[in-house]
């Protein structure tokens, strides 16, 4: 009974360290907003900046994944080019290093659950207050990760594993095949970093091993060196349904690390031996070391670190090369260049944390207005083109591009419910309720577009034949509302709207509504007059009020973006 007290306290520690590391991410992104995202995008001018850059956003969010992904939409988006996305990747493995440090700061010989539950106490109460909430997600977060180390660190103690013979039999078994030993921790750390989808939760469990001295050091390391594998398998498995890009730098990811652990296995006894030297530790291959346990731990993070640091260092002067390297490992792929039907910047679903994810969102939002655009232009051609052929073409154009449009509602709709089921701050979770209201409204806007379509299509089969006036006043409507959907545009691009545009807006639109009204009074007198047949009035009122119903549905979005604005 007490064993499987002491199985289930260990496989509960290891579960409080992951979910407390996810809660102080979450938690401090909250605190920083969208501010690491715009960091990420001004912050790489050159290489080393860029390396910077990634260290510090991911040691702030505690997760390199999120980093990376990020890294990729900015790619995806132009923002970033594939060469600075690889200089900030190779910093954000040296950020997610910051993790093991945290580990060895908290998991040392003083006893830190007095801390931890005077922590909890706090973040409570600020969580209960309501004011300064991601603070105390952060503390409590923090206090999470340390109970578990803490607890990690008592209950190894207390199973003694250093005296369970079938423990330390399998590692003496197990560590006695030299360098054959170092293949299998390897392959072990980066198999149950990708099983665990957490290299915090195997590093700490790797520290565990190595203080209860039945895993030596060196066996240790390996498996660190399999986290760092590991850590990249999940990033190329999403990347899978992404874009060339997206592939290309999850690619680069990967190839970072495995030329590391190639070189670093090519002198892993003298590296490690160094390491050990500086924390005044006598290495011996394949034997567990009799030392305090927090010298083993700071020995892991150390070499961690200097892993990480040194083959940054080696390739950073090499980044073009490796940039070429994994441009053909994943070629480009010519045939499929109609990706209007596909998301740009959230197929691969929502970011490890979900305040950064609404990042992502945005920018789908953004596709998606440029998008809508375009459909009014088709509109414009399809009302002017004379030859059936051509206006078959661009009618069918339309009809896809509603299709097109529906599956984008859906989609990021979809993403953002998922990301609302995130640790979402009272702003974010508002900000996901205007995001939606606008893709409802961008999608009403397809539908729009091609009611138009089918309004001009019946106009060609009935042989309608519109007047002079009448074909003006339709082209003025589609320039006037085509104008109010560029600001729009411009207004989603910056995810921002002055007050003077907004008022500028709602001018269009009443402008937009005015010309309507008069229309309608011309139409009815006209058919009055006999000017042309009813039916002919009824196909143009019905392209009039169509693109008048459009410009209400564009000045909603306007609304939303001015209401987001002003809840900042």
């Amino acid at each position: 009974m007490t064993l499987l007290i002491q199985i289930m306290t260990l496989l509960g520690s290891v579960a409080m360290l992951m979910y407390g590391l996810k809660v102080m991410s979450e938690g401090l992104q909250k605190m920083a907003g969208s501010k690491m995202s715009n960091v990420l995008g001004t912050m790489t001018t050159n290489r080393f900046t860029g390396v910077l850059t990634g260290a510090a956003i991911t040691a702030a969010v505690q997760s390199s994944t999120a980093t990376t992904v990020m890294t990729v939409s900015f790619v995806s988006a132009g923002i970033l080019s594939l060469s600075q996305a690889i200089s900030v990747i190779m910093g954000a493995n040296i950020g997610t290093t910051f993790t093991a440090w945290i580990m060895v700061l908290g998991g040392g010989s003083f006893d830190l659950r007095l801390v931890v539950y005077a922590m909890i106490v706090l973040a409570v109460t600020l969580i209960l207050r309501k004011k300064n909430s991601n603070i105390g997600d952060f503390l409590i977060g923090l206090a999470f990760m340390l109970l578990g180390l803490t607890t990690l660190k008592i209950n190894a103690t207390e199973m003694h594993l250093d005296e369970i013979d079938a423990v330390r039999n399998f590692f003496i078994a197990t560590s006695s095949w030299g360098y054959g030993s170092y293949f299998l921790y390897l392959l072990v750390g980066g198999i149950l970093t990708f099983a665990v989808q957490s290299s915090a939760a195997i590093m700490a469990i790797t520290m565990t091993l190595c203080s209860a001295h039945v895993l030596p050091i060196d066996m240790g390391i390996s498996l660190v060196l399999g986290e760092n594998i590991g850590t990249t398998i999940t990033s190329n498995i999403v990347a899978l349904s992404a874009s060339v890009q997206a592939r290309r730098a999850a690619m680069a990811h990967l190839v970072f690390n495995l030329f590391g652990v190639i070189w670093v296995l090519c002198v892993f006894r003298p590296f490690v031996s160094m390491i050990c030297r500086l924390w005044n530790i006598d290495f011996e291959p394949g034997v567990p070391s009799d030392v305090s346990p927090d010298k083993l731990n700071a020995v892991l993070a150390t070499f961690h670190t200097s892993f990480n640091v040194i083959n940054t260092c080696i390739l950073i002067g090499f980044v073009s090369l490796l940039e070429k390297l994994v441009m053909r490992i994943i070629p480009s792929q010519p045939e499929q260049r109609d990706t209007d039907s596909q998301l740009r910047f959230i197929s691969g679903g929502p970011m490890s944390t979900a305040e950064l994810s609404i990042l992502q969102a945005w920018k789908e939002i953004q596709v998606f207005g440029v998008r809508t655009q375009r459909m009014i232009g088709m509109i414009h051609d399809l009302f002017n083109e004379q030859n059936s052929e051509e206006f078959t073409k661009i009618f069918t154009r339309v009809e896809k591009y509603e299709g097109i449009s529906d599956r984008m509602e859906y989609e990021i709709a979809q993403y953002l419910n998922e990301v609302a089921d995130g640790r979402l701050s009272e702003h974010s979770k508002h900000e996901v309720h205007k995001m939606l209201r606008i893709i409802s409204e961008l999608e009403s806007v397809g539908d729009a577009n091609y009611n138009i379509s089918r309004y001009m299509k019946h106009k060609r089969e009935a042989n309608f034949k519109f007047t002079e006036e009448q074909t003006k006043n339709v082209e003025q409507m589609i320039y006037l509302v085509n104008a109010a959907h560029a600001k729009m545009v411009e207004a989603l691009e910056r995810v921002n709207i002055s007050q003077d545009e907004f008022y500028e807006m709602t001018n269009m639109e009443n402008e937009i509504n005015n010309f309507r009204d008069e229309l309608k009074n011309q139409n009815m007198q006209a058919i009055t007059e006999h000017e042309y047949d009813y039916s002919v009035g009824v196909n143009y009122m019905d392209i009039v009020l169509e693109l008048e119903k459009m410009a209400d549905y564009i000045i909603n979005v306007e609304e939303a973006l001015y209401e987001h604005k002003h809840d900042k």
